[in-house]
């Protein structure tokens, strides 16, 4: 038997999928995450999941991880302490950056300007020079080197950084360094930036170089600790973890390359997405994951997350592929309130986390919360997980009427305001990817997953316009799911700068065949077999003068059918979508990149048993919830008695052990084959 074990910690929870490769059987958990050390509430998990399917941890192939350490060391400015080491006359290129400032024009009056991951007094130039074409003009100075790299050891960094000018043509002189440095500093790891993106504009590279070594040591120390914990605890399968751009790396590739992980959190709860939609024969999905502090929303188009080449967090924007995952501070914990000034009702971005926690949930929490609204309202019944976890329908009330008495208006008048505005933030953030994207969200279905997902999918898709509503299976864990039946994923970079028309079609195939020749040999020495591996040419364009690119997706085949006349209409094509008009002047081929991918997972979903339509043998109970203005009847289910083919008119409400569905009263829900309740207007 091979077992998968998908683990993705958040803030408040960390979830767990085992899923029995031969049947499809699957098993679910959810523990408190253990925020000072994450490695202990995932062995908590490890050990109940165990127990709950009767298998042993060394009976797990393969453990497969969403993790936001890299993330938070980043917003928490927890990351290391970092020496930079550039080329003579280019000190300040962390403090220059792009000079871009946010806001206004008088923007630059009122932003505090970001402390750079690498402080001044820990950036030393060096001498030595590559021109433009990779050849050297001036030698390095070894030295000179060896003495900027003993002031570093003796200032105490904890990582260090070589980005050199022109580095990404010609690497040895970065390579040099580096060689010191293992000689010189044998402790502190090593960052170059022709390895970690061997791309052009020298900011981006430095930038994302030093990022990389900020996040090493707390990552590497993260992950060696949870490799030794599962080892100790008799698992000695693979442990492999999710990067950004929703595709696996392993743990020792990790601790090397740890700019990948920096959205490895959001990207599990697509791929999840993704699954369920190949199940579910829906091919376009919006994707609503609503956790206790924030909604993460992504495109999925033709069952392909959209990708982008920056990936953002806080003020950080790095360059790494990753999902196009937008982040708003709406979520269950969101605290609603009356700010003095206007007397207008705001929800978030403020959230009362998992300590203390909802009023709703006894936990001492004071203020009304998005999760207390929908308790007065009817949405979230009291008995939750089969009466295990009682909620507080009385406190929640009280809280919710401070909020109604400062607004003069009643107590569910109040609660559905706060749901209404709260819905309003998770429809901007799905008009982000969707309409300023150039897509209609009418052609998309809209899917909720998360905690709260479920709860809020039906009115986001009356907002958008996006039919069915789809409640997935086993929302609660959908991102441990994604991460249990996501693909390995490798990539590699080089940046090529010629315009079409001076640009050989066989120069270009011969560099993309080197580069996925290197790809797929990293994924070889993961062992697996040459013919599971696919590979994938990605290629960003522009009109020359643009200071921007357009990345293109496209296969090996289809791109020697085409050359690169094919490349050029697509990208008019696509700048047509995003833009709505196409230049005349001369396209230029900025970046070649090579995508290695392993195997897909083939596992078919369980199916349900067919029922007769009538959902009554999964009735637990009649119920009121507030709709259309005053309470109405509604009915509560039992998600896990449910049968294919079962229809449920609205307002009714399905309770499950990790979430609960909200069904309108103006919609129907239809329970498919797989057991995803797909959700249209009555």
């Amino acid at each position: 038997m091979t077992y998968r074990l998908g683990v993705d910690v958040g803030g408040t929870f960390t979830d767990l999928l085992l899923l029995d490769q031969a049947s499809g059987a699957f098993w679910r958990h959810k523990t408190p995450s253990t925020p000072h050390d994450s490695s202990q509430g995932i062995l908590n998990g490890l050990a109940a999941i165990c127990g709950e399917a009767g298998v042993t941890p060394g009976d797990i192939e393969f453990f497969l991880h969403g993790t936001t350490v890299a993330t938070n060391a980043v917003l928490e400015g927890k990351g290391a302490r970092v020496g930079l080491i550039t080329t003579e006359g280019y000190r300040q290129v962390m403090q220059i950056a792009r000079s871009f400032v946010p806001g206004g024009l008088a923007g630059w009056i009122v932003w505090p300007k970001p402390e750079p991951l690498a402080a001044l007094e820990d950036t030393f130039e060096i001498r030595g020079r590559m021109n433009a074409r990779g050849v050297e003009t001036a030698p390095i100075d070894e030295a000179q080197i060896r003495d900027v790299l003993a002031q570093l050891r003796d200032s105490g960094v904890e990582a260090l950084t070589v980005s050199l000018m022109n580095g990404y043509l010609n690497g040895a002189h970065e390579r040099r360094v580096g060689e010191l440095a293992a000689e010189i500093m044998p402790d502190v790891p090593v960052s170059l930036s022709h390895v970690v993106l061997p791309e052009m504009q020298e900011y981006e590279r430095t930038l994302t170089t030093v990022a990389n070594a900020a996040v090493r040591p707390v990552v590497g120390s993260y992950v060696r600790n949870l490799r030794s914990s599962l080892r100790s605890s008799g698992m000695a399968g693979s442990l492999s973890l999710l990067r950004s751009d929703g595709g696996l790396m392993s743990s020792e590739k990790s601790e090397e390359h740890p700019v990948a992980l920096l959205m490895s959190g959001p990207a599990g709860g697509v791929t999840g997405a993704l699954w369920v939609g190949k199940n579910a024969g829906i091919h376009n999905i919006l994707t609503l994951d609503v956790g206790g502090t924030s909604t993460d929303v992504a495109l999925i188009e033709n069952l392909e997350a959209r990708r982008v080449r920056t990936t953002e967090v806080g003020h950080l924007s790095v360059r790494a592929s990753a999902l196009d995952v937008k982040t708003v501070g709406a979520g269950g914990g969101s605290i609603a309130y009356v700010p003095e000034l206007t007397g207008a009702l705001r929800v978030g971005p403020q959230s009362a986390g998992a300590v203390p926690g909802p009023v709703a949930y006894g936990n001492g929490g004071t203020l009304p919360t998005v999760t207390d609204a929908n308790v007065v309202l009817g949405y979230l019944p009291e008995n939750l997980l089969g009466g295990t976890f009682k909620l507080d329908r009385e406190g929640a009330k009280a809280a919710v009427q401070t909020i109604a008495d400062k607004l003069g208006i009643g107590l569910m008048e109040a609660a559905r305001g706060i749901i209404d505005i709260v819905n309003e933030n998770m429809f901007g953030a799905l008009r982000m990817i969707s309409v300023q994207q150039g897509y209609d969200p009418r052609h998309f279905a809209v899917m909720g997953f998360g905690g709260a997902g479920p709860l809020h999918v039906n009115a986001v898709a009356k907002l958008m316009g996006s039919w069915p509503a789809v409640s997935p299976v086993s929302p609660g864990v959908l991102c441990a799911l994604g991460d249990a039946t996501t693909r390995m994923r490798t990539e590699t970079a080089r940046s090529f700068s010629q315009p079409f028309s001076a640009t050989e079609e066989q120069a270009v195939l011969d560099q993309l065949d080197e580069m996925a020749e290197q790809t797929r040999g990293e994924l070889r020495a993961e062992g697996i077999a040459e013919a599971d591996i696919t590979v994938q040419f990605e290629l960003d364009v522009r009109y020359e003068g643009q200071a921007f690119e357009v990345p293109l997706s496209i296969d090996p085949a289809t791109l020697r059918a085409d050359g690169l006349e094919g490349v050029r209409a697509r990208f008019d094509a696509e700048h047509e979508r995003l833009f709505t008009f196409n230049m005349d002047s001369e396209h230029e081929l900025v970046n070649l990149r090579a995508v290695a991918l392993g195997p897909v997972l083939e596992l078919g979903a369980l199916q349900l048993p067919v029922g007769n339509g009538d959902p009554a043998e999964a009735k637990i109970r009649d119920h009121e919830l507030w709709a259309d203005g005053r309470m109405v009847p509604a009915v509560i289910y039992d998600r896990a008695r449910l049968k294919a083919n079962d229809v449920i008119p609205g307002p009714a409400i399905v309770v499950e052990m990790d979430s609960t569905t909200l069904i309108e009263a103006d919609c129907v829900g239809t329970v498919d084959a797989c057991g995803n309740i797909l959700i249209n207007p009555a």
